[in-house]
């Protein structure tokens, strides 16, 4: 939750909204989000005008070095003027190994690209992702284990990446600044 530092009442929208609408005027907004993990990476891309958020790839992950060459790729293919990196936060908030991990792997990818990146909490991002596949598959569409492994990662990075656009999930710390 953000607080209002004018009011001191909860805020309704992220800090950080102000900024996305005026870089979403510049046209500056297509986004890459990354849900790092150590044997796959989820990959989504938002729409030219930052609104909409995509699946777009999960990609197997055969070293970090690797997995960083493959995002920086991906960003410069799709467009995007800056990289979302998902940061598995314990449930109580804090950064257990997981995230230390996941915060360590983006700095490297920022040493790669001339992109900004921005961390983000993406707690329960997997757990979006299952709820919407299970609800494909109650709808009638097979999806079989490996089809569900497959899509899994994209989608969470789709889901934390839909929430960052629409500014109901604040970055963790500013671009480019050490966390």
């Amino acid at each position: 939750m953000w607080w209002s530092r004018y009011t001191g009442r909860p805020a309704t929208v992220s800090p950080d909204a102000g900024l996305q609408r005026a870089a979403q005027r510049s046209g500056q907004l297509k986004t890459l989000a990354v849900d790092p993990g150590s044997r796959r990476i989820g990959l989504a891309v938002s729409d030219d005008s930052g609104t909409l958020a995509t699946p777009l790839k999960v990609v197997d992950v055969r070293s970090e070095e690797h997995a960083v060459e493959v995002v920086a790729e991906a960003a410069r293919r799709e467009g995007c003027a800056r990289i979302l990196v998902g940061v598995p936060l314990n449930m109580d908030g804090t950064r257990g190994p997981a995230a230390q991990k996941a915060i360590a792997w983006g700095r490297r990818l920022r040493t790669v690209c001339a992109l900004p990146v921005i961390f983000v909490d993406e707690r329960l991002s997997s757990f979006a992702a299952e709820q919407h596949l299970a609800t494909r598959k109650r709808a009638g569409e097979r999806i079989t284990r490996a089809t569900r492994r497959r899509r899994l990662d994209a989608l969470a990075a789709a889901a934390f990446l839909q929430d960052y656009l629409d500014g109901r999930l604040p970055p963790l710390m500013p671009a480019n600044d050490e966390p």
